[in-house]
């Protein structure tokens, strides 16, 4: 495993909770909470297989 994809499995589960804590806080609503978290995988996953 490569760096770039250790860090993407580093980045990925922090940019979801932290999605959820602005959620929780009322700052984002749960259209863009699941958007978030859909397009953050999809491109981690994009990322991941490509390296």
């Amino acid at each position: 495993m490569s760096e770039a994809q250790l860090g993407l499995l580093t980045a990925t589960p922090i940019i979801i909770v932290f999605a959820g804590a602005l959620r929780a806080m009322g700052v984002l609503s749960t259209v863009a909470t699941v958007s978030a978290i859909l397009l953050s995988v999809a491109i981690a996953v994009v990322l991941f297989t490509t390296q």
